[in-house]
């Protein structure tokens, strides 16, 4: 048995600030908010740092001192994270842009960010001892924890829309996942999930029900930081269903700036989402500190139709401390760009990808970017997984 390095301390309530034993199983708080993990910062800081980076593999387990998982052989690993950052050679220029960058998360395992949280998901678990996963999914989650259950020889339930796209469905089945199909969106998944767990006693791991995803999607903040020699980029573009990246890359600066990596400058936070489904936006825009549920939703771009986000109030605080924004784009602006992105740069995204080029666009258009400015869009996963929505 070989102990990791992690630092970690206990787990804490986002809303009330009660704390838990991180041995605990636990999915939200009992006052419905998410949890998140607390880690000893300053003993992290004595060996976790950037000159010690330099000789550590380039996946997500490189920041081990500030990750959850206590004993190395519950790593649970494909080769997550330690993705490229691409500086544009074309969009960038034409937008009058000196700076403009695309992480490209669509090179992890099974084609998406994704990994980076399941992985850290199913690690936890494993360490924990549990043996049966289940997960509401649009898409890229449910290819995600199919595989990382495989690896770790686990049961994994994947309960989907029934107009999920194809590629999907066959990821999972040969990840050997049971799946399920509902009529709806991914809330009336979520909805048969909590009937699952109650009746067959499987254990959730939906997006910010249980606290270690969060923990694996920080790393893109960590990488950030590394890719621009540790100070951030000015801006940050992220397509918006339910917001762990956002809300993990937040906790990552706060933390990189306990660690003695960072000052106190932010990146500005840009929530991207759709015309057809985009509460976050009317939230922010309204002024409200919580999002309502979106009638209705309609999108192309599977991962951004969810009508309701349980972290809706952590963004919504990130967006606006970071003096970011958050705005809604249209099916036909996000398909035009992600044409864009393929053809003048080499980048095959998915259409949540795009969204984040026409939320730039629209930025640009509302005065609201320089033109020195370091911008950093995220693409979020591959292209290659929409080929039925994209041809």
């Amino acid at each position: 048995m070989h102990p990791t390095a992690s630092t970690v301390k206990d787990i804490y309530c986002s809303k009330c600030s009660r704390r838990f034993d991180i041995n605990e199983i636990l999915n939200l708080c009992e006052c419905g908010g998410p949890l998140l993990i607390n880690y000893d910062y300053a003993k992290a800081a004595t060996t976790l740092t950037k000159d010690s980076l330099a000789g550590r593999a380039n996946t997500i387990w490189r920041y081990e001192e500030v990750l959850p998982v206590q004993n190395e052989s519950n790593v649970v690993c494909l080769g997550e994270g330690g993705t490229e950052l691409l500086e544009s050679k074309k969009v960038g220029q034409e937008l009058g842009l000196s700076n403009l960058y695309f992480k490209d998360e669509s090179t992890n395992p099974t084609g998406s960010f994704k990994a980076r949280g399941l992985s850290m998901a199913v690690s936890r678990a494993k360490e924990l001892g549990i043996e049966n996963l289940i997960i509401p999914t649009a898409g890229n989650a449910g290819s995600a924890v199919a595989a990382y259950a495989a690896r770790a020889g686990m049961r994994c339930k994947v309960i989907m829309p029934s107009d999920v796209p194809e590629p999907f469905r066959v990821d999972c089945d040969y990840h050997g996942a049971e799946i399920e199909f509902v009529d709806g969106t991914i809330a009336d998944c979520g909805h048969r999930v909590g009937e699952l767990v109650k009746s067959e006693g499987w254990f959730s791991v939906a997006t910010l029900k249980e606290p270690y995803r969060i923990e694996g999607k920080k790393t893109m903040g960590y990488e950030l930081a590394e890719h621009f020699e540790f100070e951030l980029p000015d801006i940050v573009i992220y397509p918006t269903g339910g917001g762990t990246g956002l809300i993990g890359m937040w906790k990552a600066f706060d933390e990189m700036e306990k660690l003695g990596w960072i000052n106190s400058k932010r990146p500005r936070m840009v929530s991207v989402q759709t015309e057809g489904c985009a509460p976050i936006v009317r939230a922010f825009e309204s002024g409200a500190d919580s999002a309502t549920t979106w009638e209705n939703p309609s999108t192309v771009a599977a991962g951004l139709r969810v009508p309701g986000a349980v972290g809706d109030f952590l963004m919504l605080e990130a967006i606006r401390k970071s003096g970011g924004t958050a705005l809604a784009v249209s099916d036909a602006e996000l398909l035009s760009d992600t044409r864009e992105l393929a053809s003048k740069e080499g980048v095959f995204a998915a259409p949540e990808g795009g969204a984040t080029l026409s939320a730039l666009r629209k930025m640009i258009t509302a005065g609201q970017v320089e033109k020195d400015e370091r911008v950093v869009l995220f693409i979020t996963g591959s292209g290659y997984k929409y080929l039925d929505v994209l041809k």
